[in-house]
């Protein structure tokens, strides 16, 4: 490679990353199954618990 080509890749590159940054997915974050698992049991327990004092 020449030193030009080698100097827009890199330019090309950075551009590439500034612009990823910029438009950022409002896609949520990725939860796995497990974690899943564990919140919603979290969330069962503080709901039993939240009926109870109510009774």
């Amino acid at each position: 490679m020449n030193r030009r080509k080698k100097i827009y890749e890199k330019l090309k590159k950075k551009d590439k990353k500034a612009n990823e940054k910029l438009h950022k997915s409002n896609k949520p974050k990725y939860i796995s199954k497990a974690e899943r698992a564990k919140l919603e049991a979290e969330q069962q327990v503080q709901q039993d618990g939240s009926t109870e004092v109510c009774d």
